[in-house]
């Protein structure tokens, strides 16, 4: 690696220099080429007792040996009570909501999330499009846009609705609409028992962990809050979703820090702006600001809670991408609403370390996920 690059460059180089990680099945939430989910399945369903936080206790305890992290916040532990068998994680990827982000760079974290006992499921979603017309005054020429309004908050929460039947189906015989990857277990999702392989009907799809970085865990965050959302919107859920829990990595949490930061080049603003072809007019002045307004309380992860939800954010102390400032408000927000958040800020790393499976950090967020499983 050269030598002349920044700590930041070496750690997204790091991150994104490992080989891609096949899934065991791909699987269709909708019509759209990027409504797809990627599927790891462990071959193990036993968790190691070395995974277990040591010193747990109500608030959590230290993380894995040699991931320089400590604990700045802290939520409730979770419910006591049985694991299932396969606890499964859903993964969301960053990327600012910009097309060429998508979630083959985290296959390298969901291979090593599998190789410790737990499935995975990775989202892909609708992000922005190369920006033109209107849209290019905020992106610049020819630059991607974040985001698509409203479709990546339509698959964002179609694909959590739909991951409960998919996996069933995996389960039930015949693989779904999509298998991309290598050959995987046979009909019935099983495999040779003697091996101790898993089965896809061992897997719980129907209380998963959600995880997110970046703008992908923002995702997971406003999932995680579906139901506080007004009546009448298109994403509500009648109650708290069933979910384990929620861990954010680098999370764009906060929308309002993140707005005034200028996060990954104002990434937010560009996210909920209005759009509309380049020959017509836009809205005016107080006509953007009553739909930006609208917008933010939909969405911002900040706006939404308390959710109810055990919520756990990892943060790099040395991030310059998403600061630890916008966690930091999410964490004051939370507090504010009557919800303890859990955050485990780690010194001295950025943005990238957290989805890098060669890191020490990828240990620490491994011992969060353990943690609510």
């Amino acid at each position: 690696m050269n030598p002349a690059m920044t700590r930041a460059e070496r750690e997204e180089a790091s991150a994104f220099g490992h080989a891609e990680a096949p899934p065991t099945a791909t699987v269709g939430y909708g019509p759209h080429p990027d409504q797809v989910v990627d599927l790891f399945l462990p071959e193990s369903r036993a968790v190691p007792e070395s995974w277990a936080v040591p010193g747990s206790r109500a608030g959590g305890g230290a993380p894995p040996a040699g991931a320089a992290a400590r604990v700045v916040a802290d939520a409730a532990p979770p419910a006591p009570g049985a694991a299932p068998p396969v606890p499964l994680v859903v993964l969301f990827h960053g990327g600012a909501w910009r097309a060429p982000y998508d979630r083959r760079h985290l296959s390298p974290l969901a291979a090593y999330l599998a190789g410790h006992g737990l499935a995975v499921a990775s989202v892909e979603y609708r992000r922005g499009p190369l920006a033109d017309g209107p849209a290019a005054s905020a992106a610049g020429p020819g630059q991607p846009r974040a985001g698509r309004w409203p479709e990546t908050f339509d698959d964002i929460a179609a694909a959590l609705d739909a991951l409960p039947a998919l996996v069933r189906g995996l389960a039930a015989g015949p693989p779904g609409p999509a298998t991309d990857g290598p050959p995987g277990p046979a009909a019935g999702g099983s495999s040779d028992p003697a091996a101790g392989r898993v089965r896809w009907a061992e897997v719980d799809a129907d209380r998963p962990v959600l995880v997110g970085h970046s703008a992908g865990g923002h995702a997971v965050l406003w999932a995680a809050a579906r139901h506080r959302l007004p009546v009448g919107s298109r994403w509500r859920l009648p109650a708290p979703p069933a979910l384990r829990g929620v861990v954010g990595l680098a999370a764009i949490a906060d929308f309002g820090t993140a707005r005034a930061l200028g996060v990954c080049s104002h990434a937010v603003d560009q996210l909920l702006a209005p759009h509309h072809p380049p020959a017509t007019p836009g809205p005016g002045p107080a006509e953007h600001a009553a739909l930006l307004a609208h917008r933010l309380a939909r969405t911002d992860p900040s706006a939404l809670v308390p959710s109810g939800v055990p919520t756990t954010l990892v943060q790099g102390g040395a991030d310059i991408d998403v600061p630890p400032a916008v966690a930091e408000a999410f964490v004051a927000a939370a507090a504010r609403a009557g919800q303890r958040v859990r955050l485990v800020r780690v010194e001295g790393v950025g943005h990238f370390p957290p989805i890098d499976p060669a890191t020490a950090t990828a240990r620490t967020v491994l011992a969060e996920i353990t943690r609510l499983t």
